[in-house]
């Protein structure tokens, strides 16, 4: 449940999303919930008659703090230590959604176009489509962008030994940050920037482009602040907290 709360952060995810995601039954979820509330773990907040709930980063960072200060007590086997990684002179940064047929799409290409000489940028899904969205690729092309080579990819592409080693990963979806997996090699800088599926919008042809559109410019927007960062130059946590505050653009508070 904290990992869950960790990979939406900085989002508040609302308690009965938890459970469904879980698959717990309410007497079960508040007992947890309750239990990493007490313990400093999470933060609560109440939004109209639902329950909010975040991961508390503070919290996190004191409890580690106190359980290997002192580099463990005298025991340097025990210390969490950054595994070292051999990396291109450019970023890895791999977009994550459930189909990856249009946000991760989307993202990729957009990364690709304004800053491939800095960024091997790729994509995958949890549970990826047959085929893009025939929408996301049109529109994609219309804006100029090189989409010879986009497909929909399997995540586990990106997790054998031979796979490149990420820098970055992101979730644009909230169902595939929801989901577990294994840590990834070289314990990459991870965020959630999730937006909603234009996949699923509804109304007229019209009003189902727009949703497209919208979502197309708050990635671009998005990228265009995280392309504005100089990784080199920050510290791990300070690059952390910015691409967690990226997270916020474009979202309604």
């Amino acid at each position: 449940m904290f990992r869950l709360l960790v990979r939406r952060y900085p989002d508040q995810v609302p308690a009965g999303e938890i459970g469904r995601a879980l698959d717990l039954k309410p007497s079960t979820l508040s007992v947890y919930l309750s239990a990493l509330t007490a313990a400093g773990l999470i933060v609560q907040h109440r939004k109209g008659t639902s329950l909010m709930y975040r991961a508390d980063m503070g919290g996190a960072e004191d409890l580690i703090e106190y359980l290997f200060q002192g580099c463990c007590n005298s025991r340097p086997d025990l210390c969490l230590t950054r595994t070292g990684s051999q990396k291109s002179e450019k970023y890895n940064v791999l977009f994550i959604c459930t189909g990856n047929s249009a946000r991760s799409i989307f993202a990729e290409a957009i990364l690709t176009t304004v800053a491939g000489d800095r960024f091997n940028v790729y994509s995958a899904g949890t549970k990826p489509a047959s085929t893009l969205n025939p929408v996301a690729v049109k529109m994609l092309d219309a804006k100029g962008h090189d989409i010879s080579n986009l497909r929909a990819k399997h995540i586990a592409e990106f997790q054998t030994e031979t796979a490149p080693v990420m820098d970055f990963v992101f979730t644009v979806c909230d169902q595939a940050a929801n989901e577990d997996c294994p840590a990834w090699t070289g314990q990459p800088i991870t965020a959630h920037w999730g937006l909603p599926d234009p996949v699923k919008a509804t109304g007229s042809e019209a009003e189902r482009y727009l949703a497209f559109q919208q979502a197309y410019g708050i990635l671009k927007n998005r990228l265009s602040l995280f392309t504005a960062l100089r990784p080199e130059t920050l510290e791990r946590a300070v690059l952390q907290a910015r691409v967690d505050e990226i997270s916020l653009e474009g979202k309604s508070l």
